[in-house]
């Protein structure tokens, strides 16, 4: 179980560094705050642990035998991706127009800026059909032979998503620590721009991909 485990571990490092939507709404929410980059933490592991479940229950199953039902959420996903890139986009050129400053990002946090951040994540997550279908063939991987399929991928998913906090939260951890150069208004609207340039990037992607 040890080694299982160990694995297990490594393979999560593997898919959290590998870089995709959340992570780019993850940096995205932090150039705002560090509340909100780790409401946005909160959000994408809140996704992970509800695909686990649903994996654990064999839900996820019956997104990957069903074309259709595949189809129309690889659809919502690339709208909502989509909408994410031309929020970023749109943010970038508001900023550039009444310049961004700390007092402001501060009042936007007190405005719900964190439940925001959280409840984006989320939806981003979960209006994803290719985490659905992962979490089906990478949590059965790693349980051990003879034990309890369904609380063992119950445990591994609670694993996955706490471990994944604790990475993404390195992320946000870097970006405060970069605030100094990363919230000058300059370099923050370029960093808007790229950000919602890729999740536009990557919600065509998804829409075009069978």
């Amino acid at each position: 179980m040890t080694h299982t485990l160990l694995a297990f571990l490594g393979a999560c490092a593997l898919i959290a560094a590998s870089p995709g939507p959340s992570s780019v709404l993850i940096i995205r929410h932090s150039l705002r705050s560090r509340r909100a980059g780790f409401a946005a933490v909160l959000g994408n592991e809140s996704g992970v642990f509800v695909w686990g479940l649903a994996a654990a229950f064999g839900l996820t199953g019956l997104l990957a035998a069903s074309q259709l039902a595949y189809d129309i959420m690889r659809i919502v996903g690339a709208v909502v991706l989509i909408g994410f890139g031309v929020q970023a986009i749109r943010a970038a050129r508001r900023d550039g127009l009444t310049g961004f400053t700390a007092e402001g990002a501060a009042g936007e946090e007190e405005s719900g800026g964190g439940w925001r951040a959280y409840r984006a994540a989320l939806t981003l997550n979960l209006a994803n059909p290719k985490a659905a279908v992962f979490a089906m063939s990478f949590l059965p991987q790693f349980v051990p032979s003879g034990s309890p399929q369904l609380p063992t991928m119950v445990v591994l998913a609670a694993i996955w998503a706490t471990f994944e906090i604790g990475f993404y939260g390195l992320y946000v951890w870097f970006v405060g620590r970069m605030r100094t150069v990363l919230g000058r208004a300059k370099v923050r609207r370029r960093l808007e721009q790229t950000s919602g340039g890729v999740m536009v990037a990557l919600g065509i992607r998804m829409a075009v991909e069978s």
